[in-house]
């Protein structure tokens, strides 16, 4: 590129680096468009860099430390007298692990041609966009434009973030040492996974939750066994707390986030955003402007997705297709929420109050993991596995599973609703022995009142 203020005319020009833009630029491009991805940094967005890898990595890391350390391994015969950790090696490990995904992103977008530059844009008019950065001042003409600058910590004005006392989850993870103690705000995944991973480091937290329980619209059965989880970890739990009565520091706030738009100039092509800074999409991504389209956590949609990088990825797929001419939008029955505390909790579609008050004739089966084989044989017999269907005709509806490896079989469940499966189409099934999947069998077995390894139905 020149210095100066030449224009560079692109099929498709996309804004952001993180998980939704990423795959829309390598989509569209897949599609034969020429394809111009911008973004400040290295490709992989806050998911990849600051938030779901990195936190991940670290529960991942501070879940074997906590292993080693459990009673429970004296009785399969392993004894560890001296088990430590060091915080500062994590962190490094943590980092070679964001740095490998990172590369990783950056061969597939070189492999599928996509111009990547490096530096911030902001809109000209409804055609241009303006990049400052590596090659200084630039101006892109383009056909369509996909809009996925992510968001950022809400704010709340009393309390401004330092990264010292006063933190976003992002910068909790970035701690250079564990300190003493830590209170967490929050009632969603991202506050009891933190204080999962604090606690399992001999950090003491306590977790204040702003509303009448944490996990909203969690079933209560595996509620109660998360909570017994977070109690045995030694998290000091509160309910119904205000943040401005919290004194406790450093203190981490997880309250959502507001879209990263502010300095798009949005008001000089006429889109609408919302309260949170959100830009306003249809079912195909586009914003009111038809030619340019949103995804991800700058997004917002009369659905009120959640802030999740499965929703940007695939609503990073769907504007790309879309301005490529194809009918498509993103409309999927039901998101999968995976938390990975201790035990391990996932959840997709209803719980059965929630189905109930949907207007469903409810039948429920569940199964615990006390009574599965390949769960006793990991040493991990606290969880539950939950199917809720229609009573009518029997489709599933919703699932929740709580112990070891929930999150990856979580999508078992997630297919059967997407697809329209009954309890009897999951009973038919052969499913491997001695495995986890067996409780979801055996869940649906107890709603159809033939469960064979507990005595009747749950």
């Amino acid at each position: 590129m020149v210095v100066g203020d030449v224009t560079t005319a692109v099929d498709v020009l996309v804004l952001g680096a993180g998980p939704g833009g990423y795959v829309a630029a390598i989509r569209a491009a897949q599609l034969g468009r020429h394809v111009t991805l911008v973004d400040l940094g290295a490709p992989g967005g806050t998911c990849l860099k600051r938030g779901c890898i990195p936190l991940k990595a670290l529960l991942s890391a501070s879940k074997r430390y906590q292993q080693m350390r459990a009673d429970d391994l004296a009785s399969m015969g392993i004894a560890a007298e001296t088990v430590t950790f060091d915080w500062t090696q994590m962190q490094l490990w943590k980092q070679g692990v964001v740095d490998r995904l990172t590369e990783g992103v950056r061969r597939l977008l070189s492999g599928n041609r996509v111009e990547y530059v490096q530096g911030t844009g902001w809109f000209i008019n409804a055609q241009e966009a303006r990049i400052e950065g590596e090659y200084g001042s630039h101006r892109f003409q383009f056909e369509h434009c996909i809009i996925a600058v992510g968001a950022e910590a809400a704010l709340l004005p009393d309390l401004p973030y330092d990264g010292q006392q006063v933190l976003t989850p992002e910068q909790a993870l970035q701690l250079p040492e564990l300190p003493a103690s830590l209170s967490i705000f929050g009632d969603d995944y991202i506050a009891l996974e933190l204080a999962t991973l604090f606690a399992r480091l001999g950090v003491s937290v306590r977790l204040y939750a702003p509303g009448a329980q944490i996990l909203a619209g969690i079933d209560a059965t595996a509620l109660r066994l998360v909570q017994a989880g977070l109690r045995k970890l030694g998290i000091q739990v509160k309910i119904g707390a205000a943040i401005a009565q919290i004194v406790d520091r450093p203190l981490v706030i997880s309250n959502g986030v507001q879209g990263h738009t502010g300095s798009l100039h949005l008001q000089d092509i006429g889109a609408r955003v919302g309260e949170r800074g959100g830009i306003q999409v249809n079912a195909m991504q586009q914003s009111s402007v038809p030619h340019i389209y949103a995804v991800g956590d700058c997004a917002e949609s009369s659905a009120h997705y959640p802030a999740l990088a499965s929703i940007a990825i695939k609503q990073g797929k769907v504007a790309a297709e879309s301005a490529c001419g194809q009918r498509v939008q993103f409309a999927p029955l039901v998101t999968p929420l995976v938390v990975h505390t201790t035990p391990e909790l996932a959840t997709v579609g209803y719980s059965a109050d929630a189905a109930a008050q949907a207007g469903y004739k409810v039948v429920s089966g569940r199964f615990p993991l006390a009574a599965n084989g390949r769960a006793l044989t990991l040493g991990a017999d606290n969880g539950v596995a939950l199917v809720v269907a229609n009573a009518d005709d029997g489709v599933i509806v919703g699932a929740t599973l709580v112990g070891p490896r929930a999150g990856d079989l979580i999508g078992q469940a997630a297919l059967a609703i997407e697809m329209g499966a009954t309890l009897t189409d999951l009973s038919e099934i052969l499913y491997a022995h001695p495995g986890l999947g067996e409780t979801i069998l055996e869940s649906a077995e107890s709603a159809l009142g033939k469960v064979i390894h507990i005595m009747g139905k749950a």
